[in-house]
């Protein structure tokens, strides 16, 4: 038995295919992005490099851009989300230690309280927050005092960066004219 195939048969749904490839890629060069955040993620550890972390910091970087930061934008004496847009988060690979107290291995939100001559470091339970706007005390895990030092020159976005050290390393976060440093031991 010999088919026959119709033009009509042949044409009609190639014509189809073609319609819908050029409608999905024309709806597909359409998208549009938004800009780059005014304030980016960025990421912290230590080591900074290779797979054995002990620590890594996710955080976005405000930018001074000219403005008064602590007692000015950010609030001297109230709870700081350690940066901007969503809360920082810090995660610890290891058991670790700060100012001998133990932190265990885990995800924390770390929050600050910058004051002029001392800054106090929370870590709390509660992840995915914006901002401080929801933070509560009674999730926190531990807070830490340091003082405060001041930079050798202006941080115009801020930062966080760790320093090796004998059995540890240090977070140190510094923004316009203003650092801390946080003593990790691992």
């Amino acid at each position: 038995m010999i088919k026959t195939f119709s033009m009509k048969k042949l044409f009609f749904p190639g014509l189809l295919a073609c319609a819908a490839i050029l409608f999905t890629s024309e709806t597909a060069t359409a998208q549009e992005f938004p800009p780059l955040d005014k304030s980016p993620m960025d990421i912290a550890s230590f080591p900074a490099r290779g797979s054995d972390k002990a620590v890594k910091v996710v955080y976005s970087r405000p930018q001074k851009n000219g403005r008064e930061i602590f007692g000015g934008l950010e609030a001297l004496g109230k709870v700081w989300r350690t940066g901007a847009n969503e809360a920082t988060e810090i995660t610890f690979y290891k058991n670790t230690t700060l100012g001998g107290k133990a932190i265990k291995a885990g995800t924390y939100s770390l929050f600050t309280i910058p004051e002029k001559d001392k800054w106090t470091v929370i870590l709390n339970s509660e992840l995915n927050q914006w901002g401080a706007y929801e933070y509560k005390e009674s999730s926190d895990v531990l807070r830490y005092e340091v003082p405060v030092q001041k930079t050798a020159s202006t941080v115009e976005a801020f930062s966080i960066v760790f320093e090796k050290t004998d059995n540890g390393a240090n977070m140190v976060m510094a923004w316009d004219d203003t650092m801390v440093s946080v003593p990790f031991v691992f």
